[in-house]
């Protein structure tokens, strides 16, 4: 029994929409020369809402830091796309690309609400891993958190019930990219289905049941978790 608990306590804390809960510290090590050559080779970029910032298959010629704005991580096919994760401010996107043998964006990104983005130039990152074993050790940190969050969103997509990936998300929301329980979610009901894996129509419904059961509260866009643990339970059973 004690075994089970502590099994599924480690499921709970698999976050599946985002990275962890700490933002990117990791240009905390850098040394003051290190610092101003990485700020010599980064530009500030402004997006609007819904616009591409890489293309799958395209060459990585810079890694992503993403000072405000919240981001759309996902692998497309010619009709389909599947969400891999959401970036909020302050987090990086594109490390998958810094190593030898792997010189292209293996997903797209784009953005769900107005962001300003870093691009920071890939070889002048490389040459600060390859002299900073702090930074390296960080960068590997951070790349380990995308691992297991890559892990967790296939397990929620192919083991939980429809209620309980919509759980999930929303927990996820509220708990990693927003960290409240009342907040603004600029995503329309389409996009917050394609991040649950399920249709429009289905998230409408069961949006409505949850509002109803008095687990959720939502007026426009503003969503208020109201039951926490009840989600959770939902989450776990489905």
């Amino acid at each position: 029994m004690k075994l089970a608990s502590t099994q599924n306590q480690a499921t709970e804390r698999i976050n599946t929409c985002t990275v962890g809960l700490n933002r990117c510290n990791c240009f905390l090590s850098l040394t003051p020369e290190e610092q101003i050559l990485l700020d010599q080779n980064t530009v500030e970029v402004k997006f609007g809402a819904g616009e591409m910032v890489c293309k799958q298959g395209t060459f990585a010629t810079h890694i992503i830091y993403v000072c405000k704005g919240l981001l759309k991580v996902y692998m497309e096919s010619k009709h389909e796309q599947l969400i891999l994760k959401i970036i909020p401010e302050e987090n990086l996107a594109g490390l998958n690309s810094l190593f030898s043998g792997n010189n292209v964006f293996v997903y797209s990104i784009s953005t769900y609400i107005p962001s300003v983005i870093k691009m920071i130039d890939i070889n002048v990152f490389r040459r600060i891993i390859n002299q900073n074993a702090q930074f390296a050790s960080d960068i590997i940190g951070i790349l380990n958190s995308n691992m297991i969050q890559t892990y967790g969103r296939f397990f929620s997509i192919t083991q939980r019930q429809s209620y309980g990936r919509l759980a999930d998300i929303l927990l996820c929301l509220s708990e990693r990219i927003f960290r409240k329980q009342e907040f603004i979610l600029e995503l329309s009901r389409k996009e917050l289905a394609e991040l649950c894996g399920m249709t429009t129509e289905n998230v409408i419904r069961m949006l409505k049941k949850l509002r109803d059961e008095d687990l959720i509260q939502i007026d426009g866009k503003k969503f208020s978790i109201k039951n926490v643990e009840q989600l959770r339970k939902i989450r776990e059973l489905g």
